[in-house]
Order: structure tokens, then sequence, then C-alpha cells
């Protein structure tokens, strides 16, 4: 019998059609999300690969800050715990593994978004202290990830 290590790689691309401008991505937060809020298939893509179990959280979801344990989970205008108020959008894709119930992600907490490109719909909220987003509803000149 051989044992040979073997090594796997695995590219993702990171769909960031939603974001109309490099402004603000320079100056990411990093912060933890509380998976229970999200569901499979629509927030983030779950693995079918039985030798690499990690799911991907998606680019483009829009997040609010859970007023009692200061985890982020999605945004929605009808929750009472924090997460009726806007704090931004997930930066960057994230694997997690399985039973995963807090993972780490990145925050873009100012910028300007396309709303047309975000993978879930998301009614527009005027800039606040906390979150300096800029909706855009139209195609504009500087765009990133041309679709």
């Amino acid at each position: 019998m051989t044992v040979q290590p073997v090594t796997t790689t695995l590219n993702l691309t990171a769909d960031r059609s939603w974001l109309d401008s490099l402004h603000g991505t320079d100056s990411v937060d990093s912060m933890p999300l509380d998976m229970s809020t999200f569901a499979s298939g629509t927030h983030y893509k779950p693995s079918t690969d039985t030798s690499i179990p990690y799911s991907r959280f998606l680019s483009g979801i829009p997040v609010g800050k859970i007023t009692a344990s200061g985890l982020y989970g999605l945004y929605s205008t009808g929750a009472s715990d924090g997460r009726e108020k806007l704090a931004s959008f997930a930066f960057a894709e994230v694997l997690f593994g399985p039973g995963q119930t807090k993972v780490p992600a990145a925050l873009l907490w100012h910028g300007s978004v396309r709303t047309a490109k975000l993978p879930v719909p998301v009614v527009p909220v005027p800039p606040s202290a906390t979150c300096q987003i800029r909706f855009q509803y139209k195609r504009s000149a500087s765009l990133i990830g041309k679709a």
C-alpha cells in the first residue's frame, strides 16, 4: 500500500457585478455572520462536492447588525432585532464548513451599488452614519464586472 498526498486546487471568481465603482473597496471592515439568518441556495451556495464540503456565501448579500449578539444577519425590513437597518453588503465571497454557525466576512460599508445586479432584491435606503451606500439604478460609465 502506498500513501500519497493529494493536493486539490479550487479557483473561485467572485461575482461583484453589483459594484458600480471601486470606491470603498479599499477599506472594508470584517464582520461575523450569523448563518441562521441566511437561506441555503439563496444567500449561499451549498457544496455539492463531498471531497470539498465547503459552502460559498455570496458577494453582494445585504446585512444588518443584530443588536443582541453583535453578529450580522440578513437585512430585512420586517425584522425587529436590528437587521431592519441596512449595515451594508458582504463584499467578498466566503467559504465555510458544514455546521459553522458564525462565519467571518468582509463588509462594504460605503460605496456605490447597482441594485439590478445584487443577488437578492434590496429596497434602497438613504445613507446613514453607519452605512454610506449610494444606490445606482442604471448602468454608469464606470462599471465593475461589465455584464
